[in-house]
């Protein structure tokens, strides 16, 4: 835990804290013990708080509806998965064997896992800790979002590139489904004139959808290199 809590830039005196932000559901139900399920409640407000709180001090030329896109774009699952990763949380996640079992952890479980330790610095130390924990690791991706994201979604965003030549068909097809009801993911394909252009995932078929869009954005602009 000394390595995480190096990496995070935060040690914690209460260390109870720190693994119960770290224990998935999987290995609470297997050890009789709680989960990061409150926390993560807990953390993704405090997230959207001070996130908003940024947002409103220091980017006076948005108006609220460009606040609120800016700051979905850079608390989304994504973003917090590249946090996770920055500073390898998937190292000290706590699960249980079902979840051990799988070839990969799954992306919403890494993301979520943020969330957790957010509330669990808050609770630990107080806002000024989870607050510099915070703008750290998403200030270049609210800066990116405020020049790039362009204030439509990407599915918009995704339409208008592929129509520029003329009409197209687009569709989104639901691949699969997983998980319990309380954490399901879902995969879905996006494709063009029938051609699959990417896939996404997401806690919710839209947010999938999205993530496919996203990825297919990318793509093309990696192709117009």
């Amino acid at each position: 835990m000394e390595e995480l809590e190096k990496n995070i830039g935060y040690t914690f005196k209460n260390k109870d804290l720190l693994k119960k932000a770290l224990t998935h559901t999987s290995y609470a139900y297997e050890h009789k013990t709680q989960s990061n399920e409150r926390l993560e409640y807990l953390g993704d407000s405090i997230l959207e708080f001070v996130s908003s709180k940024y947002l409103f001090e220091n980017f006076r030329n948005l108006s609220e509806g460009e606040m609120t896109k800016v700051r979905a774009y850079s608390v989304c699952e994504d973003s917090l998965y590249e946090i996770a990763q920055k500073h390898h949380f998937s190292d000290f996640l706590y699960l249980g064997r079902s979840e051990k079992m799988s070839h990969s952890i799954k992306k919403a479980l890494i993301a979520d896992s943020v969330e957790a330790v957010i509330a669990a610095i808050y609770l630990d130390g107080g806002l000024e800790p989870v607050e510099r924990f915070i703008i750290e690791n998403i200030k270049n991706t609210i800066e990116f979002a405020s020049q790039n994201v362009g204030m439509k979604d990407y599915k918009t965003v995704l339409q208008e590139a592929l129509q520029k030549n003329g009409e197209v068909c687009i569709k989104y097809h639901l691949l699969k489904e997983e998980g319990p009801d309380h954490e399901k993911t879902f995969t879905v394909e996006v494709a063009c004139n029938g051609n699959t252009l990417s896939q996404g995932t997401g806690k919710s078929k839209k947010k999938a959808e999205m993530e496919a869009a996203r990825k297919a954005l990318e793509k093309m602009k990696q192709e117009r290199k």
